[in-house]
């Protein structure tokens, strides 16, 4: 997938991973009970990004990250110091 925007610098641009619908123990949960993760996958990279590459899956946090729709479909613009582990599952 190509990713729609170019994120500058040092942003990452991401798309968040769908929240888990039922727990651990089976049990389903509504919608307005389900916690957004903080796991996204990486569409797109700054040029000062130099260990994360599109493809990769990310842990993030931070308060100052940028929500963006595009064609209906949301993305996030996270700053680099904000990407606490990158991971491959």
């Amino acid at each position: 997938m190509a990713a729609p925007i170019q994120p500058r610098g040092e942003y990452v641009l991401v798309q968040q991973e769908a929240a888990e619908s039922k727990t651990a123990s089976g049990l389903y949960l509504p919608e307005g009970a389900k916690e957004k993760p903080k796991i996204a996958k990486v569409l797109a990279v700054g040029s000062e990004v130099k260990d994360i590459k599109a493809g990769d899956r990310i842990v993030y946090g931070g308060y100052s990250n940028e929500d963006v729709k595009i064609d209906g479909k949301e993305y996030i613009l996270i700053k680099l110091e904000n990407v606490y582990a990158t991971f491959n599952k």
